[in-house]
């Protein structure tokens, strides 16, 4: 988890909630590029997914439906998160009552190419091969939704994915339930935080004598 935090630093602090979001929640980035104001809950620290706004080849932005229904879902962030999504709020995001949530420095949505630039030299920082894709942050919400106890409904509903079978067989997650999962995965990173950090004071104690 050492390296999201590191991803997200590298990033910047206009980016930072991206990165965390898309580890955390999980995201697809045509969502997050969708995220508008009216879909930030502060007081239940999470985000609705309405919509997805895929890039074209030209660079302009093609709102529309998510990719499936099952993609139209509210996410509950981890409870750590809500400075960032507090902080963001205020600073970044678009100022108007229905804009964006996320915006480059010259107020307009962010494109593929600017970010892109960005993401290559965080990723480089964070010592992650050049294979690694920011979509793969999704495979870490995967893995600590999983490590905190996690069905594989459950998962699904966070990553807004759809498959009947699945649904057949596995117990429906709600709201309260997801409430649940993000609270597992908020003591998963805070612990390993606290690890990162005891280790580190560690190592600089060992080099002082």
């Amino acid at each position: 988890m050492d390296q999201v935090d590191v991803l997200a630093k590298a990033m910047g602090a206009r980016w930072r909630l991206m990165v965390y979001i898309a580890a955390y929640g999980p995201a697809r980035p045509e969502e997050l590029a969708g995220l508008r104001r009216p879909d930030v809950d502060l007081a239940n620290c999470g985000v609705w997914v309405r919509r997805a706004e895929p890039e074209l080849n030209t660079g302009r932005r093609a709102p529309g439906e998510t990719k499936s229904e099952a993609g139209k879902r509210f996410i509950v962030l981890p409870r750590f998160m809500a400075g960032d999504l507090k902080t963001h709020m205020y600073l970044y995001a678009e100022q108007n009552p229905d804009g964006l949530l996320f915006v480059g420095e010259r107020g307009a949505p962010f494109r593929r190419t600017t970010f892109g630039r960005k993401w290559k030299k965080a990723r480089k920082a964070a010592g992650l091969p050049e294979t690694f894709t920011f979509y793969d942050l999704r495979h870490t919400g995967h893995t600590l939704s999983t490590q905190s106890g996690a069905t594989l409904k459950d998962t699904m509903v966070r990553a807004g994915q759809s498959s009947e079978k699945a649904a057949m067989i596995y117990q429906h997650s709600n709201l309260e339930r997801q409430r649940e999962v993000a609270a597992g995965i908020d003591a998963r990173v805070r612990s390993l935080r606290a690890k990162a950090a005891e280790q580190a004071s560690g190592t600089d104690l060992a080099r002082e004598r």
